[in-house]
């Protein structure tokens, strides 16, 4: 299949093909020299928010079977430094971005929405996801009324900027809170973020993880994604990406199938820097091989 036609629209913003890099896991400095990030959908840069944050004390990251456990707590320079930086970078180098949000209060949020709105950023993410911070993040994605006012808060906010909710697992009916997010004005939504998770260390008797807890990621979290994402994308009539678990060409296609629209790599980039172009190449031919029975 031609590349050409693997163009997606999400919320108005068209992408050469749908496979996304997820936050957290692309930095121009170091993926660049893997890769032109054009080479992709788009590139969701890592959680800003208005100030900077330090983030989790070391250790923040553990290996487990099937995955891995983070803890980096959202650390970031501030909405500043992001817009001469990174932002800059993306843009000058021809990629489509989205840009995710993070904040400790509702109006932080909107605030950080307020900046994006100003710049050549193409679509804002609200993670309103992240299971390690103590403010913000879980905290708001978890109650559909908090979800439905913070949402508006930054759509508001954002001006013209198409709005992308990212949805967490650790909920009892993540379709109440997608309903609440779409009503709220989301443009449209990405699923999943980590799922709430820890280790022990048996020697030591303590949590590997210097915070305790942490966000569980990697191939062990792709069943949960794919069911997750069938719910929401059978719930409400918005643009979906799909994440979590993503190894392959063969997962991605699965989390379309799914109902995602696009799908964001993450964990898998962290182990090999090609992985969202290895993907990108694998899925083209799945696709291809779907269209055309008789080659298969």
């Amino acid at each position: 299949m031609s590349l050409m036609k693997m163009v997606v629209n999400i919320c108005g913003v068209e992408l050469k093909n749908p496979i996304i890099a997820a936050s957290g896991t692309y930095n121009f400095r170091e993926s660049s020299a893997y890769y032109d990030p054009a080479a992709l959908g788009c590139i969701t840069t890592k959680s800003v928010s208005m100030e900077p944050w330090q983030g989790n004390d070391p250790p923040k990251i553990a290996e487990t079977f099937g995955g891995m456990l983070n803890s980096i707590g959202l650390s970031n320079r501030g909405i500043d430094n992001y817009i001469d930086t990174e932002l800059k970078q993306l843009k000058d180098a021809g990629a489509v971005v989205m840009a995710s949000v993070v904040g400790k209060t509702e109006e932080e949020y909107a605030a950080v929405a307020g900046r994006l709105s100003e710049t050549d950023a193409d679509l804002i993410e609200l993670n309103i996801s992240c299971p390690n911070v103590k403010q913000g993040g879980v905290s708001f994605g978890t109650d559909p009324k908090t979800v439905s006012r913070l949402v508006t808060g930054a759509k508001k906010a954002g001006g013209k900027k198409p709005v992308i909710v990212k949805l967490t697992p650790n909920v009892t009916d993540i379709t109440e809170i997608a309903r609440a997010a779409v009503d709220g004005g989301a443009d449209g939504l990405s699923l999943i973020n980590t799922l709430r998770g820890m280790r022990i260390d048996t020697r030591t008797k303590e949590p590997v993880l210097k915070n305790g807890s942490g966000g569980l990621s990697g191939p062990a979290v792709l069943p949960v994604a794919v069911f997750m994402i069938w719910q929401v994308s059978h719930a409400v009539d918005v643009p979906v990406i799909g994440m979590g678990g993503v190894m392959t060409g063969e997962d991605a296609y699965e989390l379309m199938l799914a109902g995602a629209d696009a799908v964001a790599v993450g964990t898998a980039a962290l182990i090999d820097p090609v992985a969202p172009v290895r993907i990108l190449g694998e899925l083209t031919e799945l696709l291809d091989l779907a269209k055309s029975p008789e080659k298969s």
